[in-house]
């Protein structure tokens, strides 16, 4: 029997938007994501990942709004434009991406103000913390008392990239304390950039030793909203506390499949 045509609301997944980012392919422009991100969001959060286009004229909010259960911002070698958040022109050497500012930084607030679950990483974290007005600090490594946060050697093999490298203190009561079931963990952090000054309506979920902020969720959202500036996606097979966060998201992203299929029936 075909369970599809039988009972078709019985197999359907929720639907997750996975941003990508602007590259070029033989010389043709093209949008890509890892598939890092991808697989976590398949396997571990069992939801169906659909790819966004990084416009640089922007995508239709409502449409999207009322077609997904769910976004995942990925992680990007390129930055988020220092004009973004009003700091000065970036050095020349800083890799950008003002495609994906256009078509995501809009998204985000009327995204989550629809009520669609988020789960931001490295860059995506940074993303959230600017469209909420926070601004970005370039190169934290420069800063006196900060950690060393960046992915190091690169000669060693990719996954070696992302071993643990630090620390967390996770804040007791908070949504990553009760999905860690303690309030200190280890996790792969490795970027440049980090949060100089932290977001309106953002609530702080995590930090490292230096006191630097790795995790927030959005203080008013109901929904499940958490940003991470470390790298749960390449952790999912080793690690319970990585695959605990896709979980998470996953379930919050079918409490909204659920909500749409009311709303549309």
């Amino acid at each position: 029997m075909n369970t599809l045509h039988s009972n078709p609301c019985a197999t359907l997944r929720p639907i997750v938007a996975i941003s990508s980012d602007r590259i070029e392919r033989h010389g043709h422009p093209a949008h890509a994501a890892l598939h890092g991100y991808v697989r976590a969001t398949s396997e571990i959060a069992q939801a169906l990942p659909l790819v966004l286009p990084a416009l640089a004229d922007g995508l239709d909010v409502d449409t999207l709004a009322a077609s997904i259960d769910g976004i995942v911002l990925t992680g990007s070698p390129s930055n988020v434009s220092p004009q973004r958040y009003g700091s000065p022109s970036p050095h020349r050497e800083m890799l950008l991406d003002i495609h994906r500012d256009a078509a995501i930084l809009p998204l985000l607030p009327a995204l989550v103000a629809a009520g669609v679950p988020l789960l931001a990483v490295c860059r995506g974290f940074q993303e959230v913390n600017v469209a909420w007005g926070g601004t970005l600090e370039p190169a934290v490594h420069e800063q006196s008392g900060r950690l060393d946060h960046r992915e190091g050697d690169h000669d060693r093999p990719i996954e070696r990239w992302y071993d643990d490298s630090h620390d967390i203190h996770l804040v007791e009561g908070g949504l990553l304390a009760r999905l860690a079931g303690a309030t200190r963990t280890q996790v792969n952090s490795l970027h440049h950039q980090g949060i100089e000054r932290l977001g309106a309506g953002l609530r702080i979920e995590a930090t490292a030793p230096d006191g630097l902020v790795e995790a927030f969720s959005i203080a008013d959202a109901p929904q499940f909203t958490l940003a991470v500036q470390w790298h749960p996606e390449m952790r999912v097979d080793d690690s319970p506390f990585a695959r605990a966060i896709f979980e998470a998201f996953g379930d919050a992203c079918r409490a909204r499949q659920q909500q749409r299929r009311r709303a549309f029936a």
